[in-house]
């Protein structure tokens, strides 16, 4: 087993990772601002290690780094509407800080480095299978950082430095750290605790992944021969939908999983949110053998449950859900 760093591991992602990589017997090492506690993490576990820290801070981070085999960076002011905050921070944060952590890696002994980038950086596109060596076409502050990191990794590929980018689709499902403005997750809040969904524009096509499938590609990639992802990025989606299909599909799941939801509305407005675009993730498959088992179905179910075990108090006013929100509340810089 590894010693594994995970950057931004005490958000979304990593909130549901970490419990599964100490069961594997990794030794993990948090490293996050935590802009949102910590108290969901199995902090009392023998290997789990969490240091506050701020990506910008190198000194404190590659203190961090000593000893560690291998990195998963998560770490990122997220999501396209978290740039209304502040530009600076997203650009300091999100692109300045990265080739720092990548030479500090490697002056550590870190033999491998997993990037989290996005399928966000392919803007929109009218191709119908939107593979790896698709231009990219960043509508965003947020996705256009996004991939400029991308080669600023693989410049320093080495045979002892392991380099690949992961571009995984939108996220849903249930997690400890749970998030309430991705699209499925948005929609599923809005039926359960509203009775009524929203749907901006609708017929926005967006590629989708349950959070388990992403934590089992990380475990997947920890473990693989390297010799398979080295210098290699790969999109990492499942199930493409307009925005419509999964506002359709809540209703029906809610309707019939949340007692007093038996008739939730659909309401559309239009939106400026147009990015749209249909990824193919058969390279995935074809090369490390990755295949997602969990659907958008099973996240929509899983955050019904959640909601009905009472584990997301608030959902619909508390900031701790949503990331724009909580960073205003910081005053984050």
């Amino acid at each position: 087993m590894s010693k594994v760093l995970i950057t931004g591991g005490a958000g979304y992602v990593g909130s549901r990772l970490i419990p599964q990589l100490l069961e594997l017997g990794h030794e993990v090492t948090v490293y996050d601002i935590l802009y949102y506690g910590s108290g969901f993490l199995p902090m009392d576990h023998p290997r789990l290690n969490v240091v506050g820290g701020d990506l910008r801070d190198i000194e404190k981070l590659s203190a961090a780094l000593d000893g560690i085999e291998m990195v998963i960076h998560l770490a990122c002011i997220s999501n396209d509407a978290s740039f209304v905050l502040d530009e600076m921070l997203s650009e300091t944060v999100n692109f300045d800080a990265f080739e720092p952590l990548v030479v500090a890696a490697k002056q550590a002994g870190v033999r491998r480095f997993i990037y989290a980038s996005t399928s966000s950086v392919y803007g929109v596109s009218e191709v119908p299978n939107v593979t790896e060596d698709h231009p990219l076409v960043p509508l965003t502050l947020y996705n256009k950082f996004k991939g400029m990191c991308e080669p600023l990794l693989f410049k320093h590929q080495s045979e002892d430095f392991t380099c690949v980018t992961i571009r995984p689709a939108t996220l849903c499902g249930y997690a400890p750290r749970q998030r309430l403005d991705l699209s499925v997750n948005i929609l599923t809040n809005h039926a359960v605790n509203r009775g009524k969904i929203t749907v901006f524009g609708g017929t926005q096509l967006r590629p989708n992944l349950n959070i388990q499938d992403m934590c089992d590609l990380y475990k997947l990639l920890l473990e693989i021969d390297a010799e398979k992802i080295a210098g290699q990025t790969f999109n990492a989606g499942y199930q493409n939908m307009s925005i419509m299909d999964i506002a359709l599909l809540v209703q029906d799941i809610v309707q019939k999983e949340v007692p007093g939801r038996e008739k939730i509305e659909i309401e559309t407005t239009p939106s400026d949110d147009l990015r749209s675009y249909h990824i193919n993730s058969d390279k995935i498959t074809r090369t490390i053998g990755f295949k997602p088992r969990h659907t958008v179905e099973d996240a929509i179910r899983e955050l019904c449950v959640a909601f009905r075990e009472g584990k997301l108090p608030g959902s619909l006013e508390d900031d701790k859900y949503f990331n724009v929100q909580r960073m205003k509340a910081l005053n984050a810089a």
